[in-house]
């Protein structure tokens, strides 16, 4: 399988990139700093663009069997639609070269799912950043496209276990985080398992 990871540079990204390559998938790494990436590897190609760019995209999206997301927000706290815009670009690429699958990590909360007053505190503080991650939600589950999403708790650096709990509806019982790593292992065995096709999962240890 030929993967292409946007946002590669980042925690997540970085993680997808690492194991992936070294489980034997092709990998394209979407950077627009390419000497942030951490991995090098016979299985992997970099290249350079800016997913702000449709055409720089496109382009780098022909010729592979799937796409991995692990796009933030440049904007923190701040309202922002820029990852609805990089994820309407990714969508338009998929649907230029005839790329089906995708699997996208969003943040537990867009679905308003987070229980008890702690999750209302925490949804409150990231409104903005969800309802970006939902509108780039929505449109990949509106344009036909095989996906899934992921749904994070809070991200952490801890060291990659393989251990982790998954809720289709809302988020596991009692659950706080997730290391980064931890996410990357669920994207990519999301992406080789059919069950998890169209469909969202709230992960957390």
């Amino acid at each position: 399988m030929k993967i292409i990871v946007f946002g590669a540079t980042g925690g997540v990204g970085q993680a997808v990139v690492k194991q992936a390559v070294e489980s034997g998938l092709e990998v394209t790494a979407f950077v627009r700093t390419p000497e942030k990436l951490k991995t090098s590897h016979e299985n992997l190609t970099v290249v350079q663009g800016d997913a702000f760019k449709p055409a720089e995209v496109s382009a780098a999206i022909a010729g592979h069997d799937a796409v991995v997301s692990c796009l933030g927000s440049s904007q923190g706290m701040k309202k922002s639609s820029e990852l609805e815009e990089m994820t309407k670009h990714i969508v338009a690429g998929m649907q230029e070269h005839g790329v089906k699958r995708i699997v996208y990590t969003a943040s537990a909360g867009i679905n308003n799912e987070l229980p008890g007053m702690n999750g209302k505190l925490m949804m409150g503080m990231l409104k903005n950043a969800l309802i970006d991650h939902r509108a780039a939600v929505d449109w990949i589950e509106s344009h036909g496209l095989v996906y899934t999403i992921a749904r994070p708790m809070g991200l952490t650096n801890g060291d990659f276990t393989g251990v982790y709990r998954e809720a289709k509806e809302g988020v596991p019982e009692k659950s706080r985080t997730i290391p980064r790593a931890d996410v990357a292992h669920f994207l990519l065995k999301a992406l080789k398992d059919p069950s998890y096709e169209n469909t969202s999962f709230g992960i957390a240890t």
